[in-house]
């Protein structure tokens, strides 16, 4: 199991990254929440991770905090949800946020996810409620101690996308349908703005 890593980003493209830990390059995938929370290329960062092993893939998620992926854990065991799932639960609404849902039991802010229907909500009401009093929520404020102390090194470029492209391609690859992540893009879009600030009020705008 690799729990932690600690090493350089390289690579960005929400929702993965390459992270560069002793000359090896990982891809880890990490839910939007705490995308927003790295660094710069070429920063150094420690991730809590959770790997994921399946017949057809071997599957690398980071969290920048450890409660987020003790929520995570306790998603995947839910029936009828994954990883993929739980990381775009994830990005959808903060840890916290998703814990208030379902211990109060707001069916529609979860359905609000892509992949929760009404059937599934209830379902992680019911199975979650009692396992989530034990998880204390991610601190709104958390700041990881690594994250910004950058360092010198040549950087190593990823295929050059505008930041709208790159903003719907994260957003499909959380879940949500080209043509709704199309149009959420197209509703928050302005020129100045990041692809990561483009998915954050794509999001926000959806919840």
């Amino acid at each position: 199991m690799i729990g932690r890593l600690r090493g350089i980003i390289i690579e960005k493209l929400p929702p993965d990254i390459l992270l560069d830990v002793g000359g090896v390059g990982y891809e880890v995938q990490l839910p939007m929440t705490s995308f927003y929370q790295l660094p710069e290329l070429q920063a150094e960062v420690t991730l809590y991770t959770h790997f994921v092993v399946r017949e057809d893939a071997q599957l690398l998620f980071g969290f920048t905090d450890r409660q987020e992926r003790s929520l995570f854990r306790v998603l995947i065991k839910a029936n009828g949800v994954g990883p993929k799932l739980a990381c775009t639960i994830l990005s959808g609404m903060s840890a916290g946020q998703f814990m208030q849902a379902v211990l109060h039991e707001d069916i529609t802010a979860l359905v609000k996810m892509p992949g929760v229907g009404k059937k599934t909500a209830e379902r992680l009401v019911v199975e979650l409620k009692d396992k989530l009093k034990d998880i204390e929520a991610p601190s709104a404020n958390y700041s990881n101690s690594t994250m910004h102390n950058p360092i010198e090194a040549t950087p190593i470029l990823a295929p050059v996308a505008s930041a709208k492209d790159e903003a719907i391609g994260a957003l499909v690859a959380l879940g949500y349908k080209r043509a709704q992540a199309e149009t959420s893009i197209r509703n928050v879009f302005t020129e100045d703005a990041s692809s990561e600030q483009l998915i954050r009020d794509a999001l926000k705008a959806m919840v």
